[in-house]
C-alpha cells in the first residue's frame, strides 16, 4: 500500500461513533476522510476493514486493517490512539472486547478481556477510561477500564439485568447498548429483553456499577429499545424501539425520566415485517435520522427546537438490506449506511437545509455492520 501524506484532525463527538477522528489525506486537490468497517466475521469477511469518503462523497476500500471474530460494535479513545472493537461471540458464556493501537493504515492488538458475557453487541469509552459493553445474549453490562496505553483492565463488574417483555424476543434480558450521558456522571443501558432503560453510576472506589435512585424506565409494551442519540442541549433523549419501529422522546422532570411522546420510524401503509436498527441526530439538533430493516429505508424527522417532538420529512431507500448501522460524515455533509444483507456500504450528500438525502456512491463491503469515522 502506497502511503499518502496525511494530516490527522481531531473532532470529537457520539455515535457507532463514541468518539471521531478525521484523517484528511490530501492528492489531486482534493481531501478525503477514512473511517473503520465493523463486520461479521462469516463468507468473506475477516474482521476490521478501512474505507475512505471523499469531499465529494465517494467511497474507497483501503484494506482490512485487523483480522478479529465478529467485530461488530467499534469505538475510540477520547485521544485517538485507541480502537476497541467486541468479539460477538460466546465462548463458555462469554465475549471479548480488543483493544488496538491506531498506526497509520493498521490496528496493532494490544489486549483482549472477557465482556461478562456472551454476545456483545455494543461498546463506549468516557473521558476517564471506563469502558462498558452490552452483552446481547448474556443480558448484561460489563465495566471495564484502559490504561493510557490502551490496555484493557479485566473484567471490573457486570450488571446482570433481570425480567422480560411481552413479545417472543422479549422472554429474558437482552442488553443493546449502554451510553455515557454527555453531562451527568450516569450510564444508561438498553435493554430490548426487559423493556426498559437502566440509569447507574459508576463507583470509582469499588469499579462498580451502581443504579441510580430512578434505576430503570419501562418502555412501552413491546417496544424493544434498542439504540438511543441524545439532543445537543442535553436534555432529550431519543430512544430507538426495534420492536414496535418507534422513536420515543425521552424527558427529565424533577430528576426522574419519563417518555414524552413517539412516533412510527415506517409509513403508515406499509405493513410488511420491518424492525429499527440505529439512530443518529445532527450536531446543529435540527434534524434526526434512523434506519429500517425490511423496509430498506433511512426515516428523516424534523425537530422542533421548542419541544424536542419529531415530524417525519421522508424516506430514503438504502439501495440495499438490513440496513444494520449508519454514520454521519464528520462535517455532517454526507450519511453512510452499512447494508449487512447486501455487502454495500452507501454514502447519500445531505442537505443541511432541509435534511433530506440524496444518492452518490457506493462500495462493496464484507457483512459491515458499523461505522466509525
Amino acid at each position: 500500500m502506497k502511503l499518502l501524506p496525511i494530516f490527522l484532525l481531531s473532532i470529537f463527538f457520539f455515535g457507532c461513533k463514541t468518539v471521531t477522528k478525521k484523517t484528511a489525506t490530501v492528492k489531486k486537490d482534493t481531501m478525503t476522510t477514512s473511517f473503520y468497517v465493523g463486520t461479521y466475521t462469516q463468507k468473506d469477511s475477516k474482521g476490521i476493514y478501512e474505507y475512505e469518503l471523499s469531499e465529494k462523497g465517494a467511497l474507497k476500500k483501503i484494506g482490512l486493517v485487523a483480522e478479529t471474530v465478529n467485530p461488530t460494535f467499534l469505538a475510540k479513545s477520547k485521544d485517538q490512539k485507541t480502537l476497541f472493537a467486541v468479539g460477538e461471540t460466546n465462548v463458555n458464556g462469554t465475549g471479548f472486547i480488543k483493544s488496538f493501537k491506531i498506526e497509520g493504515d493498521s490496528l496493532v492488538l494490544i489486549s483482549k478481556e472477557e465482556s461478562g458475557g456472551a454476545g456483545p453487541c455494543f461498546v463506549a469509552i468516557n473521558e476517564d477510561n471506563y469502558i462498558v459493553t452490552a452483552n446481547y445474549g448474556g443480558g448484561s453490562v460489563g465495566l471495564l477500564k484502559a490504561d493510557t496505553s490502551g490496555k484493557l483492565s479485566t473484567l471490573l463488574n457486570v450488571q446482570q439485568h433481570v425480567g422480560k417483555g411481552t413479545t417472543k424476543r422479549q422472554k429474558g434480558p437482552h442488553a443493546h447498548s449502554a451510553w455515557f450521558h454527555p453531562t451527568k456522571k450516569e450510564v444508561i443501558s438498553v435493554d430490548l429483553g426487559t423493556n426498559e432503560l437502566l440509569f447507574s453510576t459508576i463507583d470509582s472506589q469499588k469499579n462498580e456499577l451502581v443504579p441510580t435512585k430512578q434505576a430503570s424506565l419501562k418502555m412501552a409494551d413491546g417496544a424493544g429499545p434498542r439504540h438511543v442519540t441524545f439532543h445537543p442541549n442535553n436534555k432529550w433523549i431519543y430512544v430507538l424501539n426495534e420492536l414496535n419501529n418507534t422513536v420515543s422522546l425521552v424527558k427529565e422532570k424533577e430528576g426522574n425520566y419519563y417518555v414524552d411522546s413517539s412516533i412510527a420510524t415506517l409509513p403508515k401503509d406499509f405493513t410488511t415485517f420491518s424492525k429499527a436498527a440505529d439512530i443518529h441526530i445532527t450536531k446543529d439538533g435540527k434534524f434526526l435520522y434512523a434506519s429500517n430493516r425490511g423496509h430498506e429505508s433511512i426515516v428523516i424527522y424534523a425537530v422542533n427546537s421548542e419541544n424536542g417532538t419529531l415530524t417525519t420529512i421522508g424516506y430514503e431507500p438504502v439501495l440495499g438490506k438490513n440496513p444494520r448501522n449508519f454514520s454521519l460524515s464528520p462535517d455532517e455533509k454526507f450519511l453512510l449506511v452499512a447494508n449487512q444483507d447486501t455487502n454495500n456500504i452507501v454514502s447519500f450528500k445531505r442537505d443541511v437545509v432541509t435534511g433530506k438525502l440524496t444518492f452518490v456512491n457506493e462500495v462493496a463491503a464484507p457483512m459491515p455492520v458499523c461505522i466509525l469515522f
